[in-house]
């Protein structure tokens, strides 16, 4: 056998490669073949880079030009590093083992295996040399790539200025730098692994590593020299891994609470520790053998290693935890636990949470809301996730317009009250069936919001809008300049094409209907800067291409002013222009400045705090009222901080990104990678910091925390035996999703005066037997009101106050105020009287107020007829306190059936108007069949409950009266009824001697009339 002279293996020099054929074929290709294979190529390749070139027209419009081409350089200076950390070593080893291949003659079984595959890739080895690593490099970049957010956070980092309990290292080590080191260290350990197969089978296909006939295996010198060297990188990069996992122990979930315990302290950090002394050690040994050819004490050691790893990582913190913490648990994993419970707090912002014990009353008496004026005036009757149909019925005056299926809910100041207020914004409606031109010319935006108060209706039960109409007008509207127009919304087009010249251009989008003596909708030009130029033919050609219309490109009605808007959700557009923040599964409009502005809340998150307990984000915000496909907040985290109010206008679309949270290292190192992107708190307006609302899902994530670390004594929380949890939303049709948190004006038992505020409750955690009792344990209020001045939140802003209820009284939860409700015979009763004549009863929100010196429920009761055109009215109002129930007309008459006849509270509705009357001097409004009957049947409701309260006290006289009032009422009724039915009526309705009533069947309809 022979060897080639740059052979380790020393002999004649090898002979040379055999010249190739300059072409695999002689025949020549066609320039047509080449013309039209180049041409799809630029196609492709134009259709590829319009993409791009679109997403910096539409990143340069908005002026975020800074996020999208740092993202992108980030991402291609990665791509590249990894490219070429990975193809080159991979290169290096490859060419390394072909360089030093064994020359000889081989026998002639060898001539029929090995040679014939070295034959065959002879002609393409230099290819496969060079694109076998460039291939793996390119897909080991691309992944790399997509953890730029990591990398920049890494160089960008700002210090907590708080040091972990265990390694006494800043939390920012833990949150910036090793996921940094772990992701290096990952990437590196695929580098050694790939270059060193793909080295040990260029060995294998070369002859340095040989399959004897007998199964003997052959390698040589070279051949065991690479290998030597990539164990001992292989193992160095081990010995890193295990030296950073005993940092990675404190974000650890597997135990019993989150976080390093009495185990990993005693037995598996320093076994990590002792782990990596061992790997350097050999991974020297084996450098040292790839020179001196002595392989008995790398062999050895790597034995060594591996029992080692199975004793120390595996068996002996088995021992340690079965025999030695298991017996003494909670004795020695007490300072463990007390370190999750002090950081799991600090991570989710409930490190300063008011915990007040109170004393909840279950018994009631006469003026035991006399002080709380404060919280009844303001309880909120309209329930907005009801009310969408009032809305729509009464606010939306054209099939274009639309309102969402749940409104908002915010405040505003009216003549220096503030009032909670029931909002939403009139969105355009588009048919996805129309024509081209009508969905992306002519129905291009919505127009104006609609407010109602929440703690009135007007007559008949219907919303009384303090804002609404077409044009809009309202006690909102305080700025001569305001703008109604919502060209960017929840329920925007996919595109518009909007705008055109100063002069010479007819209005092409419709713009609202028209009023007065007007019999036309107007029509309107979009006059601001919403979306990129498409005046020109490349620009529209562009556009023609992203979204696949050959209308865009080829439609008259676009001219030389004309621009596109498009990505229109106001959760979208901040999404990509802030694509490292985790945004609230809502935005709600609000009139800022005399503009709408949609707002949204921006979080940072990090499931790297150490010893901080992860939660599961869309089972955490999960509710009754949650859609599915509306949920942003996904994954696991152990860190939360809403650290950024984001508002989107209306009319334009631009996008500010407000530092709200300026404590915040996470938000702060992002400052320092987009400086241009934020604007700082002080640059808040009045209006603008009127309307931030604590955040919905912000709060759910903390109820949910708080459930099991609520608790402070690490004894009774290694117990479990004071879990909380969230109710079930008793008013759902859907059994077992969670009550949502409520928006309110109410003032908490240690508060001075009543803040705005979101509020939950709690009762106890089910059983292990799965029986869970539905009493109240906790009840939990947000400060939602950031203040009224610009530029400075106030300092009781998200503060969180959580009330404690006694164990030993069986105070209701909001379960148990349902069935109180539901299975109370007089409401019952009275219900049944409601859903007469084909109406539906709809409970609305059942919301809990801690007031005289207990806990109030409250909940609307709605009626709607079955007609298409009804939508749900309030009719009445359910209260209940511990075990009284109060059912009545109005707030105020329900409290008073509950207090004793005398509540002492101050309700909103003396502001407004019963649910049945109407205000003196002022007409009804007209109502539909359906609403008569409605109305009617509530009155004779009303007149029954009138004379048996008559007959008691033996006042026949108003018992008379009564009657009377039931006979006009009951007329009405079926007089209704016929109306619906199509039918007429034979007789009256006849009462008899106990105020009963027997209603003559309608008469059929004449022949030849319709039925």
């Amino acid at each position: 056998m022979s060897y080639g002279s740059d052979s380790p293996f020393g002999g004649p020099p090898r002979p040379r490669e055999p010249q190739r054929p300059a072409s695999p074929s002689g025949k020549k290709v066609s320039p047509l073949t080449l013309t039209i294979f180049a041409v799809v190529i630029l196609v492709a390749v134009f259709v590829f880079l319009s993409n791009f070139y679109a997403d910096i027209l539409w990143f340069n419009q908005l002026g975020f030009s800074q996020v999208y081409w740092t993202e992108r350089v980030a991402k291609l200076i990665i791509f590249a590093i990894a490219l070429v950390l990975m193809a080159v070593p991979m290169w290096f080893s490859m060419r390394s083992a072909y360089k030093h291949r064994p020359v000889y003659a081989p026998n002639a079984n060898q001539q029929d295996s090995m040679s014939r595959y070295q034959s065959q890739l002879e002609p393409i080895r230099r290819f496969l040399m060079v694109g076998i690593p460039l291939v793996v490099g390119i897909f080991a970049a691309v992944a790399v790539a997509g953890q730029w957010q990591t990398v920049l956070l890494f160089f960008n980092q700002t210090p907590f200025g708080n040091n972990d309990p265990q390694f006494n290292l800043d939390l920012s080590f833990f949150i910036f730098s090793l996921p940094f080191i772990a992701l290096i260290i990952g990437f590196l350990v695929s580098v050694v692994l790939l270059s060193g197969v793909a080295g040990l089978l260029t060995h294998y296909l070369y002859g340095g590593i040989r399959v004897e006939e007998r199964g003997g295996i052959t390698v040589g010198k070279a051949a065991r020299v690479h290998t030597a060297i990539v164990v001992a990188v292989f193992l160095l990069l081990q010995a890193a891994n295990f030296w950073i996992g005993q940092y990675e122990t404190l974000t650890d979930q597997s135990g019993r609470v989150a976080g390093a315990l009495y185990k990993d302290v005693h037995a598996v950090i320093p076994a990590r520790m002792i782990l990596a002394i061992i790997a350097i050690l050999i991974a020297i040994t084996f450098a040292i053998a790839a020179f001196n050819g002595r392989w008995r004490i790398p062999l050895i050691g790597t034995a060594m290693l591996v029992v080692t790893m199975i004793v120390v990582s595996g068996v002996y913190p088995f021992l340690v935890q079965q025999y030695q913490v298991v017996p003494s648990q909670r004795e020695l994993e007490r300072d463990y636990i007390d370190r999750n419970i002090e950081m799991t707090r600090l991570a989710y912002g409930l490190d300063d949470v008011e915990v007040t014990d109170y004393d909840a009353k279950i018994s009631t008496e006469k003026n035991a809301l006399a002080e709380e004026t404060a919280t009844t005036a303001n309880i909120r009757l309209l329930d907005p996730n009801l009310v969408s149909t009032a809305f729509a019925q009464l606010q939306q005056f054209r099939g274009y317009y639309t309102f969402p299926k749940n409104l908002n809910v915010d405040r505003y100041k009216i003549d220096g009250k503030v009032e909670d207020t029931v909002i939403a914004a009139r969105e355009v409606n588009v048919d996805p069936s129309d024509t081209w031109v009508n969905q992306h010319i002519n129905y291009t935006h919505g127009y104006g919001l609609v407010a109602a108060y929440g703690n009135r209706v007007a007559a008949g039960g219907r919303p009384d809008f303090m804002l609404g109409g077409i044009p809009t007008s309202g006690d909102l509207i305080t700025d001569k300049d305001y703008e109604p127009r919502i060209y960017f919304g929840e329920n925007s087009p996919e595109y518009s094409v909007v705008g055109g010249p100063d002069e010479g251009w007819t209005d092409q989008e419709l713009d609202r209907p028209g009023t007065g003596g007007e019999n036309q909708d107007t029509r309107y030009t979009f006059t601001g800067e919403g979306g990129p130029n498409v005046g020109n033919m490349f620009n529209r050609l562009v556009y023609a291409l992203k979204f696949a219309s050959t209308d865009l490109l080829l439609s008259q009605q676009v001219n030389s002013e004309s621009q596109i808007l498009y990505d229109r959700d106001p959760r979208d557009r901040v999404s990509k222009v802030a694509p490292y923040l985790t945004l609230d599964s809502s935005a709600y409009p609000a009139i800022v400045d005399g503009r709408v502005q949609w707002i949204v809340d921006g979080y940072t998150t990090s499931n790297d705090f150490p010893y901080s307990q992860q939660k599961q984000l869309d089972s955490a915000v999960t509710d009754s009222l949650t859609n599915a496909q509306d949920l942003s907040m996904t994954g696991r985290v152990n860190y939360l901080r809403n650290s950024v109010k984001a508002t989107v206008d209306a009319y334009d679309g631009s996008v500010k990104l407000y530092a709200w949270d300026t404590e915040d290292p996470i938000l702060k190192s992002w400052q320092k990678v987009f400086p241009a992107s934020y604007k700082p708190l002080k640059d808040m307006s009045a209006d603008l910091i009127e309307h931030v609302r604590y955040p919905e899902d912000l709060f759910k994530v903390q109820r949910e925390v708080l459930t099991t670390y609520h608790v402070d004594n690490p004894d009774a929380f290694y117990e479990s035996n004071d879990a909380w949890a969230v109710p079930d939303d008793p008013t759902s049709s859907t059994a077992g999703v969670k009550q949502p948190p409520y928006f309110m004006s109410l003032k908490m038992p240690t508060q001075d005066e009543a803040s705005f505020s979101l509020t939950s409750t709690f009762i106890p955690a089910a059983a292990s037997n799965g029986q869970q009792r539905n009493v109240l344990f906790g009840f939990l209020s947000a400060s939602a009101d950031a203040g009224s001045k610009a530029g400075v939140k106030s300092e009781d802003y998200g503060k969180l106050r959580l009330l404690e209820l006694p164990r030993d009284t069986a105070v209701p939860g909001p379960g148990q105020a349902q069935q109180n409700f539901d299975t109370n015979t007089r409401v019952t009763q009275e219900l049944n009287l409601l859903r007469q004549g084909a109406s539906e009863v709809k409970n609305g929100n059942l919301l809990s107020l801690p007031v005289g010196g207990g806990i109030l429920y409250v909940q609307p009761v709605y009626v709607q007829s079955s007609g298409q055109t009804s939508y749900p009215t309030l009719r009445k109002v359910l209260v209940s306190f511990g075990d009284q129930v109060g059912f009545a007309d109005t707030l105020a008459e329900a409290l008073d059936e509950v207090f004793g006849g005398n509540s002492g509270a101050v309700t909103g509705e003396t502001e407004g108007v019963s649910p049945g009357d109407s205000p003196e001097g002022e007409k009804a409004p007209s109502q539909s069949n359906e609403q008569k009957l409605s109305t009617a049947l509530s009155d004779a409701n009303a007149a029954i409950k009138k004379g048996q309260e008559a007959l008691a006290k033996g006042d026949f006289a108003a018992y008379g009266e009564a009657q009377k009032q039931l006979q006009n009422a009951l007329d009405r009724a079926v007089e209704a009824d016929a109306a619906i039915n199509g039918t007429e009526v034979d007789g009256e309705v006849k009462l008899d001697d106990s105020g009963s009533s027997e209603t003559p069947q309608p008469s059929a309809p004449s022949e030849g009339s319709e039925g």
